[in-house]
């Protein structure tokens, strides 16, 4: 995705966060013991289970952070920690740098109904309500009236693409369309940042993909702040500005998708995307080489951003070396050679930075 985000300012600000189940489960974090167990050793010592194990990041504003990992990796823990809907068990939230974790009960709902809205897997709807009251639901708990929840509904379910239904029960929605009502009621309170934990994983691959566009349409339209739970590869690189990898409540990589599979932190990540095309992931950024004399010049030019598949399309069609111009300044050169061993994962030595 083209990241929108705003570098300076992180939405959410997470330090040294902890969430551990079992007895005495506050004796675990920052406990040099038990510091470097696995989990099943930490079982064993403690009877704990480590579900988030000392996690910092910050999610800035305006972009689409994914978490992703197997289950029982601690994502989807993860994500509700950040309103509080697990407690965590150490560590610090902020949201706006203001403290999550002193938000008393009626800050904590006013974050969760006005700044932070959940999608999830299941979509919770009204089976008695029609699709334009389950979207106004929200609207109507925070007391806005009749008339103005429902036109302020009625244009949020035209966003999604259910503009017609508006008058139907979800009992005669398909599984994609009952999840666009789902999304649809968490964006019609205007919510600072959308939570997705894992919202299209019940869906068949079609409509998944659907789903996935229609996130990615809502980010370029309005670059809404985002984070998003999946388990599954393809989703979080396509949908990702930055990703957290997730293994044993701990995260062992966290990058662009670009520097998740070009350079995986360890082994682990390695392995889990060792089967991803590079050339549909990787960059002319990643491709090009300090211009020659002359080659900054003229001649063909693509954007840094373009992936190999399509840098490698220019070189073919130009049958030469393509410009790589940001800002109308050359900032290096890609060619076959350099493509093809960036794809091949070869090492280059040719790399320059923009």
């Amino acid at each position: 995705m083209t990241n929108t985000a705003d570098t300076t300012t992180p939405v959410f600000a997470v330090r040294d966060l902890w969430k551990v189940f079992g007895p005495k489960a506050d004796r675990v974090p920052g406990n040099p013991e038990y510091a470097d167990l696995s989990a099943d050793e930490l079982r064993g010592r403690t009877r704990c289970t480590a579900a988030v194990r000392d996690v910092s990041f910050d999610v800035r504003k305006g972009e689409v952070f994914v978490v992703m990992g197997l289950s029982g990796s601690g994502k989807s823990t993860l994500v509700r920690t950040l309103t509080r809907l697990i407690e965590p068990t150490a560590g610090s939230i902020a949201i706006d740098g203001e403290d999550v974790l002193s938000m008393d009960r009626s800050r904590l709902r006013e974050l969760r109904r006005h700044r932070a809205a959940m999608v999830f897997q299941h979509f919770g709807l009204l089976p008695h309500r029609s699709v334009l009251d389950n979207v106004a639901y929200g609207l109507e708990i925070q007391g806005v009236g009749k008339a103005e929840r429902r036109a302020r509904a009625a244009d949020v379910v035209a966003k999604v693409g259910l503009a017609g239904l508006e008058h139907r029960r979800p009992g005669q929605l398909s599984g994609g369309q009952q999840q666009r009502v789902g999304l649809a009621r968490a964006l019609a309170v205007d919510p600072e940042v959308l939570l997705f934990d894992e919202p299209f994983s019940a869906l068949d691959p079609l409509i998944r993909r659907d789903m996935q566009e229609e996130v990615i349409r809502l980010h370029r339209e309005e670059g809404r702040t985002m984070v998003f739970i999946t388990h599954d590869l393809s989703e979080a690189l396509r949908l990702g500005d930055r990703i957290a990898l997730m293994r044993d409540g701990r995260i062992v990589q966290l990058g662009t998708p670009e520097e998740i599979v070009g350079a995986p932190a360890d082994a682990y990540v390695r392995d889990f995307v060792r089967d991803v095309p590079r050339e549909q992931v990787l960059t002319a950024r990643t491709a090009m080489r300090p211009p020659a004399a002359g080659e900054a010049d003229t001649g063909p030019a693509i954007a840094p951003d373009v992936t190999c598949v399509e840098a490698i399309e220019a070189v073919a069609r130009t049958g030469g070396p393509v410009r790589v111009v940001d800002n109308g300044r050359c900032v290096g050169v890609v060619d076959h050679e350099g493509l093809l061993a960036v794809v091949a994962g070869l090492p280059t030595n040719k790399a320059v930075a923009a």
